[in-house]
C-alpha cells in the first residue's frame, strides 16, 4: 500500500513521468471524470441553474487552484489581523475539514478562548483560533448557517471565508487566490492525476492573485504586473501580489504539556533558530509539504538524526506517537521538531521527557505589495482608513 501511494505520489508531484502504466490511465480516466464534473458545476452556477446564496455582511474568500499547502491558513490569519487593526470586525468561516463537527458546525473560538478540541474542529481552525485574538472562528460544512450563526452571535461586519475558491454556493466581495510561486499549476493535471482542483483558466472568477514562497529579493512590479499565464488562454490580467513564508520558532514543550485552551496563554515563544544549529533533532510531520518542511529544519540545525512523514491531516495513534518519541530517543535527538498543524493535534500525548519544539509559518508581504495589497482591499470592500 505505501509503494502504491509512493508511485502516486511521485506523478502528481511531477517527479516521476507519465509512463502509461495502468495506474497512469486510472489516474487520467478519473482527471477526466473529475474535470467533467467541476465543468458541469460550474457551468450551473455561471447559468444560475445553481443558485447562490449571500449573507449580509461583506465576504471575503481566501482559496486556491491546487491541493495542498499554499499558505491558506496562514493568510487567513495575516488577512483578519489586518482587517481587525483596520478597525473592523471580523469572523472567520472554515468548512472544518477531518474535525467531528464539520458536518453539524461549531464555534470553535468566541476570539478569547477555545471551546472545542483540534478533533472536533479539525487542526487548521483550530490553528487559526489559537493565532487571532478577539476573533471569533466558525467551523461547519454549511457556510451560509455558519456566517448567520456568526453574525447573530459576533455581529462582524466582514466574515472571512477559508478554502472558499470552490464553494461557489456562498457569494462573496472579494475572491483572492494563492498559488505557490514555484509550483503554480502543479504538474498541469487535475485530481486526482494531478494536484489542481480546477482548470487554470478558472482563475478568471478571481479578484487577485497572492504568489506565495516568492524569494525574498523579489522587487515589486510598480508598472503593475497584471498578468498570470495560463496554457490554452490569451491571458487572464489580474492584480499580482508577492508574500513569502517566514518561519518561526512558536513554542518549546514539554511531550505531555497539553495545549492552552484560553487564546492569551498561547503566545509565540521569543525563541531564535539558533537553538537548534548546534543540535540533532528528529522530525515529523503530516502535512502537503512534508519534504519542503524536513529540508527547512535542516537548514537550522546540525544534524536532522531521523524523522517520519504522514499524509496530510493524518489523525496520530497514541502507538505512532510513542513510536516517534522512541525512535528519538534511539537515535540521540536533543528535541523533536514539528508543525503547529502537527502539534495542535498531539499536544500532551507524545512520552517522554524529550522537548518539543513547535515550529509556525506566517505569511511576509514582498516589499511594496503589502501597501498595494491594503489599498487594493479597501477600494474592492470600500473600507475605511480605521487606525491606519
Amino acid at each position: 500500500m505505501n509503494g502504491l501511494r509512493k508511485r502516486i505520489e511521485a506523478l502528481v508531484s511531477g517527479a516521476r513521468e507519465g509512463d502509461h502504466s495502468n495506474l497512469d490511465r486510472v489516474l487520467l480516466a478519473g482527471s477526466f471524470l473529475y474535470g467533467t464534473g467541476v465543468k458541469l458545476r460550474n457551468i450551473g452556477y455561471d447559468y444560475g441553474v445553481l443558485k447562490v446564496r449571500k449573507l449580509p455582511c461583506r465576504v471575503v474568500s481566501i482559496g486556491n487552484l491546487v491541493a495542498g499547502g499554499t499558505g491558506k491558513t496562514p493568510m487567513t490569519i495575516y488577512l483578519a489581523t489586518l482587517l481587525k487593526q483596520m478597525g473592523h470586525h471580523p469572523a472567520v468561516l472554515s468548512r472544518g475539514y477531518g474535525g467531528a463537527a464539520e458536518k453539524k458546525g461549531i464555534v470553535v473560538s468566541d476570539g478569547f478562548d477555545i471551546l472545542c478540541d483540534s478533533d472536533v474542529a479539525g487542526d487548521e481552525p483550530f490553528m487559526m483560533a489559537s493565532g487571532i485574538k478577539g476573533i471569533p472562528v466558525i467551523v461547519g460544512r454549511d457556510r451560509y448557517a455558519s456566517g448567520m450563526q456568526a453574525i447573530e452571535e459576533f455581529d462582524p461586519d466582514i466574515l472571512i471565508l477559508d478554502d472558499g475558491f470552490q464553494h461557489r454556493r456562498l457569494h462573496r466581495d472579494l475572491d483572492l487566490v494563492l498559488m505557490d510561486a514555484g509550483k503554480m499549476f502543479g504538474n498541469g493535471y487535475l485530481l486526482p492525476r494531478g494536484a489542481l482542483r480546477e482548470p487554470p483558466g478558472m482563475l478568471k472568477r478571481s479578484d487577485a492573485i497572492v504568489l506565495t514562497r516568492c524569494a525574498a529579493d523579489t522587487s515589486a512590479d510598480n508598472s503593475g504586473n497584471r498578468r498570470i499565464a495560463v496554457s490554452g488562454n490569451p491571458g487572464i490580467h489580474k492584480p499580482v501580489f508577492r508574500t513569502r513564508h517566514l518561519t518561526f520558532i512558536a513554542g518549546v514543550y514539554g511531550g505531555t504539556t497539553p495545549f492552552p485552551r484560553e487564546i492569551r496563554s498561547w503566545k509565540p515563544a521569543k525563541v531564535a533558530f539558533s537553538l537548534l544549529e548546534k543540535s540533532s533533532v528528529f522530525v515529523f510531520s503530516g502535512i502537503a509539504g512534508n519534504r519542503e518542511f524536513l529540508k527547512a529544519i535542516g537548514n537550522q540545525t546540525r544534524r536532522v538524526v531521523g524523522s517520519m512523514a504522514f499524509s496530510d491531516h493524518h489523525p496520530y495513534t497514541d502507538d505512532e506517537l510513542e513510536q516517534i518519541a522512541l525512535k528519538a530517543a534511539i537515535a540521540g535527538a536533543t528535541y523533536i521538531v514539528t508543525t503547529q498543524k502537527d502539534y495542535v493535534r498531539v499536544a500532551g500525548r507524545i512520552p517522554g521527557e524529550m522537548p518539543i519544539v513547535v515550529v509556525d509559518v506566517k505569511i511576509a508581504f514582498n516589499n511594496q505589495d503589502e501597501y498595494a495589497f491594503i489599498r487594493f482591499l479597501r477600494r474592492k470592500l470600500r473600507l475605511g482608513f480605521g487606525n491606519f
